[in-house]
């Protein structure tokens, strides 16, 4: 046996004795979780999985095990405790399936799974789902039939991710995605709507019921609200027969009249959705968002928006006139990234002093950024 491993074992093993011994001794209350021996146990825990102290990894994983840990004096029920457990399982598992597919660009495809396959909506998903493969992206659909195996049958199953939610009616995996590495099974409708808005960087809309709108609804609430990255949000739909009005111009009618007028949203949240003329329309507007713009996070109180290329200076000054109500001190700058920074160290960057509100119009100065660098 490896000598160090041994020690290791040997040290684990004096650890939960002396806690076992402090929990005889009831020293192990609700707020004594933090006692030195746990700590110390839970320390030797990560340091036997390859924890390195010192690094951000290292003291969040300890927080999550020290966390756990309270859960027993905590007095916990069992429903409660399968709930964060299967819950923190799933997530786990589902970041590690998405991880070994990094680099490549993702769409997340929301529809009614009620759609046959002769509706115009399907054939408009599969036409999506091809055009977005063909750009190099890849799809993310809830892995059942109607809009969410067109989405998958256009870019194939090479190219598609599932995530599924096991439910005792009209969830059956389609069969483009059924039995492939990339298929994902959740418990909770909250774990899997994580992974819908987390790992994509589009979301596309079809028309659907109850549950499409609620993840059309949640997603524009978090992109609304600053609480998930800024992503383009496209409404797709096939032809309407005999010209009428298709079913994403009557839910902007309803944003426009029925909550804007009301006063229930502001004015400039509409940029935080696109009604698309076509699939084709659909894909180019996606395209066209990451055409300059890369991505963008907070330091501190400033918003970082990346750039794949510089603006002129006169551009920036532009941006500076036309936006400055997005600006809470100083201005618009363009500069390299700030030392906090770790990742995309080599692009340009705008950094301002951010409201923290109006995203619809940090929306629309993205699609402005874009305009100008074209």
């Amino acid at each position: 046996m490896n000598p160090e491993k041994n020690n290791l074992n040997l040290e684990l093993t004096g650890l939960v004795d002396s806690a076992q011994t402090a929990a005889s001794k009831n020293r192990l209350t609700t707020t004594s979780t933090e006692d030195p021996v746990v700590a110390e146990l839970v320390d030797k825990i990560l340091e036997a999985v390859g924890g390195k102290p010192g690094t951000m990894e290292h003291r969040l994983v300890r927080d999550l095990l020290m966390t756990s840990s309270k859960l027993i004096p905590d007095g916990r029920h069992t429903g409660e405790l399968k709930l964060i457990t299967t819950a923190v399982k799933e997530m786990r598992y589902a970041y590690r399936v998405f991880a070994r597919y990094e680099k490549p660009h993702k769409v997340t495809i929301f529809g009614s799974a009620r759609t046959p396959e002769s509706h115009p909506d399907y054939k408009a998903a599969v036409d999506f789902g091809r055009l977005m493969s063909e750009a190099g992206w890849m799809a993310i659909t809830g892995a059942g039939d109607g809009i969410m195996k067109a989405g998958h049958e256009g870019p194939g199953r090479a190219q598609s991710f599932g995530v599924a939610i096991r439910l005792p009616f009209e969830q059956a995996t389609n069969t483009v995605i059924a039995g492939d590495e990339k298929l994902i099974h959740f418990r909770y409708f909250f774990t899997r709507k994580l992974m819908f808005i987390s790992q994509a960087e589009a979301v596309a809309l079809f028309p659907g019921g109850f549950g499409t709108m609620d993840e059309a609804y949640e997603t524009l609430t978090l992109v609304q609200t600053g609480k998930a990255s800024m992503v383009p949000i496209v409404c797709v739909e096939g032809e309407t027969e005999g010209g009428g009005s298709g079913y994403w111009q009557e839910f902007d009618h309803w944003v426009r009249h029925g909550m804007i007028k009301r006063g229930w949203v502001s004015p400039e949240d509409t940029n935080l959705y696109y009604l698309a003329k076509s699939p084709q329309d659909a894909v180019d507007h996606i395209v066209r968002f990451y055409s300059t713009y890369h991505s963008s996070r907070y330091v501190k109180d400033d918003l970082v928006i990346r750039l794949k290329k510089p603006l002129l200076p006169m551009h920036v000054e532009q941006l500076n006139d036309e936006f400055k109500v997005l600006v809470k001190e100083g201005k618009i700058v363009q500069r390299g990234a700030f030392e906090a920074e770790t990742d995309a160290l080599d692009l340009p960057r705008l950094v301002f002093h951010h409201t923290r509100h109006k995203w619809g119009l940090v929306r629309k100065l993205i699609d402005r950024i874009n305009e100008l660098s074209a």
